[in-house]
């Protein structure tokens, strides 16, 4: 069929390509960086501009922690790991800081099972007592036994994606920003793709489009997702402190990431959520509820903090992060897209190829999803937890 008689009236022509990816977050730029790598012709489509703030993918840095007491993660783990380093091998840009993962409150019998894990998986951890945690890491305020991982740390997020997207480029990936997709269908003939200016017609097709999933998705793999669950998060960036007190760079403390259960006989209901953070080199100590926020829709999101909200989160850092200042802080407004279960879904309906929910532990394992992404569209299955059900 020719391009005259195909195209949709006021589209140009009608383009074709081995996999179009929509959605130029970290998950579709991986899987373009493995894809194009592999000498697949890639087409990335994204709907806003490169760099926008509008998704689960900006932001600064990202906790690289080890806090899973399941094979399947322990094992995305060990590959991840080796994928960042050989991005950074291959991009010659340091994109982990290995500056280690503590984590403390809730039962011990948890953190004990994790470090036997820990033990048998080869990952360097130590479990210590809260006084030798405070001697360590004067920044924090420990009371319970504390788990360290020594291999864990902190995701440069920002410089990942860029390094992905150059990466992927370089390998002949062709990204296309400000590009919303405006339809998406599987038939017979193989999926269509189409945007305001033409259709493509790839021979498959990646789906990362984080909270936008559900919207873009075609109805046999919509049939088939999980409910996938968005919400607006409310982190901020703390000031941090100088041991004086005085406001700092935070040079003075040293700075693991941290990931705190809630303490027993805790009833602020806030308080009652886990928290995480890390040291932002240059913007603060960034502080956040680990899925709390209001369900919204990405397209109708405000980007406001929920004062309720943001006083119980100053109220943790006056209370357990003294290396911080509550009184300083920039409010970050972004989204987690999750499943019920907070597994991921890696799989594949026809010739479209999904991945969704990773907000709240996804983005540590961005290199290992765009492998495996790029596996299922070659017919290669994901672990069975990454699967749709049949």
């Amino acid at each position: 069929m020719s391009d005259a008689t195909s195209a949709p009236r006021g589209r140009g022509r009608v383009s074709d390509v081995d996999v179009v990816v929509i959605g130029a977050g970290a998950m579709g730029s991986a899987t373009a960086w493995h894809l194009a790598r592999a000498g697949r012709s890639v087409i990335v489509l994204e709907q806003h501009s490169a760099g926008h703030h509008l998704g689960a993918s900006h932001g600064s840095t990202r906790n690289l922690s080890a806090a899973y007491p399941t094979d399947t993660y322990q094992d995305l783990l060990t590959e991840t790991r080796a994928l960042w380093r050989e991005l950074e091998a291959e991009s010659g840009t340091t994109l982990i800081d290995g500056v280690g993962v503590v984590q403390h409150g809730g039962e011990l019998a948890e953190l004990q099972q994790l470090r036997e894990v820990h033990e048998r998986r080869g990952v360097r951890s130590e479990l210590i007592s809260a006084g030798e945690a405070r001697a360590r890491w004067r920044g924090l305020r420990f009371e319970t036994s504390v788990l360290h991982t020594l291999d864990a740390g902190r995701v440069r997020a920002a410089d990942a994606l860029r390094v992905l997207r150059e990466r992927a480029e370089a390998h002949g990936a062709e990204f296309r920003y400000a590009t919303p997709v405006r339809g998406l269908v599987d038939g017979a003939a193989g999926p269509i793709v189409t945007t305001d200016a033409e259709e493509l017609r790839p021979a498959q097709v990646v789906l990362t489009a984080g909270a936008w999933t559900t919207d873009l998705a075609p109805a046999s793999l919509a049939a088939a997702l999980p409910p996938l669950r968005v919400t607006q998060e409310q982190p901020a960036h703390f000031a941090a402190r100088a041991a004086s007190g005085a406001v700092a760079d935070g040079s003075d403390f040293v700075w693991p990431g941290f990931m705190q259960r809630p303490e027993p006989g805790e009833r602020d209901a806030w308080m009652l959520s886990p928290t995480y953070g890390m040291l932002t080199p240059g913007e603060g100590v960034k502080v956040g509820w680990h899925g709390v926020g209001a369900e919204v829709h990405p397209d109708r999101r405000d980007f406001a903090a929920e004062p309720v909200q943001m006083d119980a989160l100053r109220r943790y850092v006056r209370e357990w992060i003294p290396g911080a200042d509550p009184d300083h802080f920039v409010p970050i407004s972004c989204t987690y897209t999750t499943t019920p279960t907070e597994d991921f879904v890696l799989d594949r309906r026809g010739a479209v190829t999904v991945g969704a929910g990773f907000s709240g532990h996804g983005f540590k394992f961005t290199p290992v999803i765009g492998r495996i992404l790029a596996d299922v569209t070659r017919g290669i299955p994901a672990p069975e937890v990454f699967r749709l059900p049949a």
